[in-house]
């Protein structure tokens, strides 16, 4: 059975001093020797949507799929160059009513405020090459939210971001990673295509529901030697 790893990133910057969860950090030395890794030992970096065939079982090769969670400005001052070095794409999920603001949904409880990209920057991300993909309008627990709310989550936020950018919109991710069938069910309604978790593990290629897709978290607090086990080895929490 074909496992594809889905990475899961948040900000490619050194951690400030005080932080907490200093794991959400990789450095961008640390990520270029990543995606050194990765093209040296062979692996295709693809954003979300060029990796779905590869997910669904309908093509095979040795392919990663490379996300990055909120739309923080350094995955575009930091992230992207050494994408485009490896000749990699990505998906960045973006929260569309935060756009060059911060991440007020969690800034308190982290105690630092991380700038987002603008609508400008985002656009550069795209010319580049890169996809972007929504992560609701505002970040809340989807969960919690009445039916209404939550279509206005979901689906505004993939209309506010074709709106701006001018082409389909058809990746999610669930804001804390909290879905279950109901939200599931409202992300299809909502017309993507397919939504990634924090679930984790490695997608199982013609198995894995395309709503519900586990996915690999890179985490700076990590030792150099956990990304390579976390490609290659079988780690998969399914509860």
């Amino acid at each position: 059975m074909m496992a594809v790893p889905i990475l899961m990133y948040h900000n490619i910057d050194r951690a400030p001093n005080g932080v907490k969860l200093r794991g959400l950090y990789v450095s961008p030395e640390r990520f270029r020797r990543q995606m050194a890794l990765l093209h040296r030992f062979g692996y295709q970096g693809l954003s979300m949507s060029a990796a779905m065939p590869y997910i669904g079982g309908e093509a095979k090769g040795k392919v990663v799929a490379i996300t990055f969670d909120d739309g923080y400005r350094d995955n575009l001052e930091n992230a992207l160059p050494v994408l485009l070095h490896y000749g990699f794409t990505a998906t960045c999920y973006m929260v569309s009513a935060a756009l060059g603001a911060d991440n007020a949904w969690d800034a308190e409880d982290l105690g630092v405020h991380k700038p987002l990209m603008s609508e400008a920057e985002l656009r550069q991300w795209q010319a580049a090459g890169m996809e972007v993909g929504a992560h609701s309008r505002h970040h809340p627990r989807l969960p919690d939210l009445t039916e209404a709310d939550l279509l206005n989550e979901m689906a505004g936020s993939r209309q506010d971001l074709e709106k701006l950018l001018d082409v389909p919109i058809t990746q999610f991710c669930y804001p804390y990673g909290a879905a279950g069938q109901r939200e599931r069910e409202a992300a299809k309604q909502a017309g993507f295509l397919a939504a990634v978790t924090v679930r984790r593990g490695r997608a199982r290629a013609g198995e894995d529901d395309p709503f519900d897709l586990p996915r690999v978290m890179v985490g700076g607090h990590h030792g150099p030697h956990v990304f390579p086990m976390q490609i290659w080895t079988a780690h998969e929490d399914r509860h």
